[in-house]
């Protein structure tokens, strides 16, 4: 997913464990089943978010603070649990038919939505074919479900009409998903915002005023969410009564403020106004390291400078592998974030997945590439300006309106005008929403995104950069590159050897033959937790917590 921030300076110490599993809560790192006893502590979780949330439209939804909030106030078909592992949600029960390609799930019967109404098939229905409908404008719809559900890149383009999409409401508590092919990752699928329901009257009753306040939304998850105007600044989670799995949510109320730098979200912290202090910048840390409700973990979330080839300075391959050899990744890791996470030198996270045979991590076939190396870059840099007839450019940075963010900026900036020499770089630095829309509009010349995975496998990253591809945003084009992501989606679906092995290679072609990208960090976090909070829930992919299992225990 889209990064809230799309620059980070998290401060961590690099976690045992590859990413954290199961719950956090102080130094009790243990869940508490079926939700526990809360004592007498009143039940009031206060938290902080990094950013607004740009929509409460869950077909329309692209970064991490909007699918973290749709975790806590919507449910999907399945659930990530306290180990990580999708598990019965909205669907108490499925099968599958023998070639893979058929799901049939069973709703169960106490699901409801909060106005009393109840769970439908025909609301996942709904929201699948509006998340396809061209007319919709989503981008994760197509980027999810292309490929992956019958006819969604037919009704995506506009070919089909979306009632032709391959999923079906057999009655009220039955729905049947029909895929393109077998899709080894479906089932980790149905855990994500995008494929959550909606409730079609309540929808079509709110007209062009859906999803623009908490009032204007219906929810069927362990919370409900109120006090949000659309644009605020604050909003609080309040326990769903109508969820069916209320008996385990033990927090009443999670009240939730937006502190966009380290500072704000430590001085909350400190003054006792939050019970979770948020991501902490590399200054926190080292005051904070040795604190006992300290937690880190590194995440299988890369950073990376895009480099918008709808430009024609960059669509120049030897300017943009220069770019990508100019910047000392470790040097950003170790000596600017400080924070335990690591350069990379990749577009697929370390320590994510591993081949289905040899049980090697994916980093093992192609290693380390575009690495830092300052002469090289010069090298590529003065064939670059001279295959362009030019002795000097101007690029810009967009980049975000953090503290954080113009730190990081700044440090880009030194360090790419210091090793080409005849560069420039400005900086633009707007609110995320306005960075959304600039990405979406091809509006930038280069600019550090970040991307975590949607469900554990490869293709989470791998799928980025075809050809058109609703992330790809930066108009990066290569036939073999599509080939070997369309292989691996279909003659090799049924294959998991030769379909690891593809994306391995998809990956070498991205980076070491054309530069498309310039990859900087894998990303490390660290927070402090009060040591009466239990039982919170951090998952290495798809939305970052769940709250359902969380108590106070004072």
């Amino acid at each position: 997913m889209k990064k809230s921030k799309f620059y980070s300076f998290l401060a961590i110490a690099l976690a045992a464990s590859v990413f954290l599993a199961g719950c956090y809560g102080g130094g009790d790192q243990g869940a508490n089943e079926g939700g526990g006893e809360g004592g007498e502590a009143e039940q009031v979780l206060r938290i902080t978010e990094s950013a607004e949330i740009p929509t409460m439209d869950s077909v329309l939804a692209t970064d991490e603070v909007g699918f973290n909030v749709m975790n806590q106030v919507f449910e999907g078909l399945m659930r990530l649990n306290q180990e990580n592992e999708p598990e019965s949600a909205v669907a108490e029960d499925y099968e599958v038919n023998e070639e893979e390609t058929v799901y049939t799930f069973t709703l169960r019967e106490d699901a409801k939505w909060s106005n009393g109404d109840p769970v439908t098939a025909n609301d996942f229905v709904f929201a699948w074919r509006k998340a396809v409908d061209p007319e919709t404008g989503s981008e994760y719809g197509p980027y999810m479900m292309n490929g992956v559900i019958k006819n969604a890149t037919q009704v995506s383009t506009g070919e089909l009409p979306p009632e032709e999409l391959g999923v079906q409401a057999q009655d009220d508590r039955t729905l049947v998903v029909t895929l393109e092919r077998p899709v080894p990752y479906f089932i980790s699928l149905m855990t994500f915002p995008t494929f959550y329901p909606q409730n079609e009257a309540f929808v079509k009753e709110q007209g062009n005023q859906f999803a623009l306040n908490s009032d204007s939304l219906v929810y069927n998850g362990p919370f409900v969410l109120s006090n949000w105007n659309g644009t605020g600044q604050s909003w609080d989670f309040e326990k769903n009564d109508q969820y069916w799995d209320k008996d385990t949510v033990q927090l009443e109320r999670i009240n939730v403020t937006v502190a966009k730098d380290s500072q704000s979200r430590v001085n909350y912290y400190e003054a006792g106004d939050t019970d979770i202090s948020g991501e902490l910048s590399s200054d926190y840390v080292t005051k904070y390291k040795e604190d006992p409700n300290f937690v880190s973990y590194l995440e299988p979330t890369i950073f990376w400078i895009k480099m918008n080839q709808d430009r024609e300075v960059l669509q120049n391959e030897n300017i943009r592998r220069a770019i990508a050899l100019a910047i000392d990744k470790d040097n950003l890791a170790e000596d600017i974030l400080k924070n335990g996470s690591i350069g990379a030198n990749f577009a697929v996270p370390q320590d994510f997945v591993t081949h289905p045979e040899s049980g090697e991590d994916f980093r093992e076939a192609n290693g380390n590439m575009l690495e830092h190396n300052p002469e090289e870059a010069k090298k590529y840099w003065e064939q670059g300006l001279a295959e362009l007839g030019v002795t000097e450019l101007t690029l810009e940075i967009l980049g975000g309106d953090t503290d954080n963010a113009k730190r990081m900026d700044e440090w880009l900036k030194n360090q790419l005008e210091k090793n080409l020499p005849g560069l420039t770089i400005t900086l633009s630095e707007v609110p995320f929403s306005v960075r959304l829309q600039r990405d979406t509009n091809l509006d930038y010349d280069l600019q550090v995104a970040g991307w975590g995975p949607d469900y554990q496998d490869p293709m989470t990253f791998s799928d980025l950069w075809v050809t058109g591809g609703g992330n790809n945003n930066m108009a990066y084009s290569n036939p073999e590159y599509d080939r070997l992501i369309n292989d691996a989606k279909t003659t090799l679906a049924n294959q998991p050897v030769e379909r690891f092995e593809a994306l391995q290679e998809a990956e070498r072609i991205l980076l070491e033959e054309d530069a498309a990208i310039a990859p900087l960090y894998q990303e490390g976090k660290s927070l402090l937790i009060q040591d009466y909070v239990k039982g919170l829930v951090v998952h290495p992919f798809g939305p970052t917590y769940s709250y359902k299992w969380v108590t106070i225990e004072k």
